[in-house]
């Protein structure tokens, strides 16, 4: 399995956080305050420059006001193939 962050399904996740983030009307700044993270870890994550762990999704989540497992489940669904 690929490892690197431009496979398709990692493609899937950036765009997902993206579309989310957005939708929730935050901008960058603000969910990295939320997060007590500079805005450059959120535009690394959003560029795909940086992976996030399990927790980090969980807080993302949290940091935009979204379920973890129904974010966890739109990005499922946007992964090519499945």
């Amino acid at each position: 399995m690929a490892r690197s962050l431009r496979t398709p399904g990692h493609r899937a996740l950036m765009l997902v956080l993206i579309e989310t983030r957005k939708e929730a009307g935050i901008t960058q700044q603000e969910l990295a305050d939320r997060l007590n993270r500079p805005q450059s870890y959120v535009a690394k994550v959003e560029t795909g420059e940086r992976r996030l762990d399990v927790v980090e999704f969980i807080e993302w989540a949290e940091g935009i006001g979204a379920s973890p497992a129904l974010l966890m489940d739109r990005v499922a669904k946007a992964v090519p193939g499945q």
